[in-house]
């Protein structure tokens, strides 16, 4: 199966020369991404990946990316954090509808990761909220992807807090 994500990375002072960073991550398997370097110091790679499921379609990408840039740090995986707008557009309905949903189920409809003028969801939590109601279709690939892009953020920031830190968090936060 084919599944499309992105991976965001941010490059080393000496990672930052962009004919040769393309050839190395050609060279390394990545020749299935659309590379975007038009910001400094930034890496944005759009993959295709042809793979039998999603964990497996991200994983070999970052695995490809490290060997070609081993000093990118990996910003994020996407499709993770999103608006009502990049959930409306995924799913094939108006913001309006997005944002009616939301106000109309208060109690299920899933919290976001931040709140106020510009709230954001993780994708994941969204679509498998929207695929419970049964009305709304989208690719089996676009969740599966979510879901994976959310297991890796996650992964990837929870590396930061102390260990013991997780025994406090789980008896506060359930």
């Amino acid at each position: 199966m084919e599944y499309t994500f992105t991976l965001k990375y941010q490059l080393a002072d000496d990672d930052r020369t962009s004919g040769e960073l393309v050839e190395r991550l050609g060279e390394a398997g990545c020749d299935d991404a659309l590379v975007g370097i038009g910001q400094p110091g930034r890496l944005a790679l759009e993959f295709t990946r042809e793979a039998p499921d999603a964990i497996q379609a991200v994983l070999s990408a970052l695995g490809d990316v490290r060997r070609a840039v081993p000093s990118a740090r990996l910003i994020e995986v996407a499709p993770d954090l999103v608006g009502l707008t990049d959930v409306a557009q995924i799913v094939g309905v108006s913001r309006q509808n997005m944002r009616k949903l939301m106000l109309a189920h208060p109690s299920s409809f899933p919290a976001p990761m931040h709140e106020g003028s510009a709230s954001i969801w993780h994708l994941a939590d969204v679509l498998t909220w929207l695929q419970s109601k049964g009305s709304y279709s989208f690719g089996k690939h676009v969740l599966e992807v979510a879901q994976v892009a959310l297991q890796v953020n996650v992964a990837k920031e929870g590396r930061r807090l102390p260990v013991l830190m997780f025994k406090d968090l789980d008896a506060l936060v359930g």
